[in-house]
């Protein structure tokens, strides 16, 4: 008689002991990856952070913490981390979604972007996947894009200093 498949084990504790700052998911992505490369759990290379973006900068979700209802959220961006599973289901891990943490890779498919059959042409999205190891040696940011035209911060920023790496610096 077959085993059963042994339960996914979350490479990352539960969401509400991640590092998170609402409107900086690319830092938070970034601190997600850093905690899987302090674990030794899973090899790095399984994972990707996953940019979602489009020539508009106008991309709709659904089921954010942000949204209302079955309406989606419209970002400029959004990064999610995707676990390339060595067994058979792969999970996207997103810190913004109100479904499970992580989550199945096909329920969030289907849940969170739906289908491009049914939204206008602007909406449609692009995605760009980059290994989290590579992602975590060049990714920066001084966080300029998060303020105003005075300087003011358009949402409050993590409590951690900006992240910069040897190859790049700021980005």
């Amino acid at each position: 008689m077959a085993r059963p498949a042994a339960a996914y084990e979350p490479a990352v504790p539960a969401r509400p002991a991640c590092a998170y700052t609402s409107c900086y998911c690319e830092e938070n992505v970034w601190k997600l990856c850093e905690y899987i490369r302090s674990q030794d759990q899973y090899p790095l290379e399984e994972f990707y952070a996953i940019f979602i973006s489009n020539d508009r900068r106008m991309i709709p979700l659904w089921k954010q913490k942000s949204g209302h209802g079955d309406e989606p959220v419209v970002w400029d961006y959004h990064v999610v981390l995707l676990h390339v599973s060595s067994r058979e289901q792969n999970f996207i891990y997103d810190l913004d979604t109100v479904l499970p943490f992580p989550c199945p890779f096909d329920m969030y498919s289907v849940e969170a972007f739906r289908l491009d059959d049914g939204l206008r042409p602007e909406f449609h999205r692009k995605i760009r996947m980059i290994r989290a190891d590579l992602y975590l040696k060049t990714f920066a940011s001084d966080r300029s894009h998060m303020k105003d035209a005075n300087g003011k911060w358009q949402k409050p920023p993590p409590s951690y200093p900006c992240i910069e790496t040897a190859a790049v610096g700021f980005s």
